[in-house]
């Protein structure tokens, strides 16, 4: 359980820093990630980086707010059905 947290941490980490480095590059006018890339780190358990993100870094706050508040939700969901699966686990 602790690896899993940790890799957790570890992807919200990197999705919140490549969000970040995604809005220098906005700001520099140089060429930015692309919105897949962002929404498929968010989807591989990236969400809550990348929606402390939005609002740290004011990244793409409106037009896709709702999409990752969506992933958010239904990875929480699914996080929790597999908490509550291994605690119901037979010995």
């Amino acid at each position: 359980m602790k690896a899993l947290i940790l890799l957790f941490t570890l992807f919200n980490l990197v999705t919140f820093l490549v969000f970040g480095y995604d809005k220098f590059l906005a700001h520099t006018n140089r060429r930015r990630i692309s919105e897949k890339t962002l929404f498929i780190l968010a989807m591989i358990g990236g969400s809550v980086g990348a929606v402390f993100a939005q609002k740290f870094f004011r990244h793409k706050s409106q037009k896709y707010q709702k999409t990752f508040w969506v992933i958010l939700v239904v990875q929480f969901v699914l996080f929790e059905g597999m908490w509550l699966l291994s605690q119901w686990s037979l010995p």
